[in-house]
């Protein structure tokens, strides 16, 4: 077991399979485990500067996916949360999530609620089709904003 892990970390060590490492930690952090991809994307464009463009594409393909794959997570769950309906937070939600429909995915990049947003708009069945278009243009941007922000800082 332990010459598994070790190969799998292996495998996935910068900057060896750097886009690749980008693509699973950014697919993984969009999910709703807490890892941050950030650090990944500038690590990996720390060492290489000629892979910006690369990375920041490929670290916002991973993060759509995964967001997509919380959208499936919401919608399959819809049932299951029924019994809450009624509470006052969760319908003051469901109204603003509603009214915007799927342009609320563009907040999907924000830390903390960016994933279980992309959850609940599977979960209201919002169309997948927008949302993922909204969360691709929402991880862009962050991505392409903190790249720059932490290579002109650093």
């Amino acid at each position: 077991m332990e010459a598994w892990i070790h190969s799998l970390l292996h495998t996935l060590a910068l900057p060896e399979v750097g886009l690749s490492t980008v693509f699973v930690v950014a697919f993984i952090s969009a999910t709703l485990l807490p890892l941050g991809s950030e650090p990944v994307v500038f690590g990996l464009i720390k060492l290489n500067p000629e892979l910006f463009w690369p990375a920041i594409l490929m670290a916002t393909a991973g993060n759509t996916l995964g967001g997509m794959v919380s959208w499936w997570m919401g919608w399959g769950a819809h049932k299951a949360v029924d019994r809450w309906r009624q509470s006052p937070t969760h319908l003051r939600a469901l109204h603003w999530l509603e009214k915007m429909g799927p342009r609320a995915c563009l907040l999907s990049w924000l830390p903390g609620v960016g994933d279980p947003l992309c959850a609940v708009a599977g979960w209201l069945q919002m169309p997948l089709l927008p949302c993922t278009v909204y969360m691709a243009i929402g991880k862009f941007l962050r991505y392409l904003v903190m790249t720059a922000s932490l290579l002109w800082a650093f």
